[in-house]
């Protein structure tokens, strides 16, 4: 049996290789009928309902296809999304609930055909899924949510007993959802597009969008791809066409995986929004027989927000949630995730702003991207191909401002600016580069500059601009990743300066005069 490398980082990159599709050549010039920017669940399910459709496309994905946020998520595939009927039907009414409902179960449904019709061995199973509370205190919360989602079209039932090995005082549990290998779906997808006719790039970044008739994208190698219509699908739009980064609020979340005895597999996938988070689920693991693999998730924080130390702190608090609740849990591998909520709890999908005819977004979709990427997909195509949209479309629509948005986004612009203003009235976090310690990274003034700057774990310094290259935010160092990451919009850097997380395209400045 083929052994698995443990280490930390997700497993599903690690137990779903795939050969590398090639960068799109410099300074060609590339057209097709639509191109699509990110090659995540989002961007391989537009691209290939397209091509299913009969139109031309092509994927430019910035680094390897199912391998950022799709590669790093908990893999499961739900109508059930925590907390959010109740929130939905309180905020747009109860037509919204039951359009929102429809079009996430649908998905669900969607993807079970889409893995039938390819025949893909995605370990797809049916599961029930439970969103629960363990303290009387949220009681009626849930009960409340338990009334929203049945009243919403969903066959959700209040329950107190659940397969977890200890006692919750309410859930909402919905039958029948599922739990797959995320990475697995999307290979299979990617490689049924090609037979289609379509075409994947990766290493094929994405700087500039040209949104005449037709469309031009131009790549960071001079590249150029000629299309009718654009689709940008990277998480966070790394273009900022209907001021979304007013509306986006980034979310990182962690993630943790060990092995228990398939007897202690607890039958289903939990979520509770208590202790800042706690989702369980399991999938199989064939590298230990007799086991399955169950996956936690949770701590969820701001990117860039959280203190030296802090971001293992986190880690090491999920892990004695695993240990206690799991006794038998053997951890094996750990990892991160991220993802946006935005101002009134509905993802964005369709049109990029008010005058586009042409371009279009994906984004917001609070941790539920499974679902929401492969129903984002089908609306997406919808739009593009003139296809009837289906009831759901205005209920997601970008263009949309409810009036009981406005002290939200309110909020979001207020934690911005005092990221923004804060980073350069406060002081440096460490004197001098000496105070750095190997593998560990902080801010530091040098020469009248603020500089990002990492000691590698043999001792080597490396500083960068603390600026993000974005919209210009100061960055801060995730000890746990090693990474920079900016606070205000999420976007994620590698100790070398290069880009690892969108919005921004451009890597930070180097600064290798450390004498200022």
């Amino acid at each position: 049996m083929t052994t698995l490398r443990i280490g930390y980082e997700s497993y599903w990159m690690l137990s779903a290789a795939s050969g590398p599709y090639p960068p799109l050549p410099p300074d060609s010039v590339t057209e097709v009928d639509a191109v699509v920017v990110g090659g995540g669940i989002t961007g391989l399910s537009t691209a290939w309902e397209l091509a299913r459709a009969g139109r031309s496309v092509a994927v430019l994905e910035a680094d390897r296809i199912a391998g950022g946020v799709t590669g790093h998520t908990a893999g499961k595939l739900s109508a059930l999304h925590g907390f959010v009927y109740a929130p939905i039907r309180d905020t747009h009414g109860p037509d919204a609930a039951r359009l929102y409902a429809r079009s996430q179960r649908d998905a669900v449904e969607h993807a079970a055909r889409i893995a039938e019709q390819l025949g893909v061995d995605c370990e797809l199973e049916r599961r029930p899924a439970y969103t629960f509370v363990e303290s009387p205190d949220h009681a009626d919360e849930m009960r409340d949510e338990a009334d929203a989602a049945r009243e919403a079209g969903l066959d959700a039932t209040y329950v107190t007993g659940t397969g977890l090995p200890f006692a919750v005082h309410g859930a909402v549990r919905l039958p029948d959802q599922i739990q797959f290998h995320p990475r697995k779906y999307l290979l299979a997808l990617a490689a049924d597009l090609r037979r289609r006719g379509g075409v994947v790039y990766e290493r094929t970044r994405v700087v500039g969008l040209d949104q005449g008739e037709p469309c031009r994208v131009t790549t960071e190698n001079g590249a150029v791809v000629v299309a009718r219509d654009v689709v940008v699908a990277t998480h966070y739009p790394v273009f900022d066409r209907a001021l979304m980064f007013s509306r986006l609020s980034p979310r990182r979340e962690l993630v943790i995986a060990a092995t228990v005895p398939e007897s202690a597999d607890p039958g289903g996938m939990y979520l509770t929004p208590e202790r800042n988070t706690r989702s369980v689920h399991t999938a199989p693991y064939p590298f230990r027989p007799g086991h399955r693999l169950l996956v936690v998730t949770g701590e969820k924080f701001a990117p860039g927000t959280d203190g030296i130390g802090s971001v293992n702190a986190r880690y090491e608090r999920l892990a004695a949630w695993l240990h206690e609740r799991f006794p038998q849990a053997h951890l094996v591998h750990r990892w991160a995730t991220q993802d946006n909520d935005t101002t009134d709890l509905v993802p964005y999908i369709g049109r990029f702003h008010p005058a586009a005819h042409h371009t279009y977004v994906a984004a917001g979709f609070g941790g539920w991207g499974m679902s929401t990427g492969i129903l984002a997909g089908r609306l997406l195509a919808a739009h593009i191909t003139d296809a009837r949209l289906p009831a759901w479309a205005g209920l997601y629509d970008p263009v949309r401002l409810h009036p009981r948005e406005t002290p939200a986004l309110l909020r979001r612009q207020t934690d911005v600016a005092k990221h923004f203003v804060a980073g350069r009235l406060s002081p440096s976090y460490v004197d001098s580069p000496d105070e750095i310690l190997p593998g560990t990274g902080a801010i530091v003034r040098i020469g009248g500059r603020r500089c990002a700057v990492h000691r590698t774990a043999e001792g080597e310094i490396r500083a960068l601009s603390a600026r993000c290259t974005h919209l210009g935010c100061l960055v801060r160092f995730n000890d746990a990743e090693g990474a920079w990451e900016c606070p205000c919009h999420g976007s994620r850097f590698d100790v070398d300066g290069s880009v690892l997380q969108g919005p921004a395209t451009r890597p930070l400045e180097s600064r290798d005069d450390l004498s200022g």
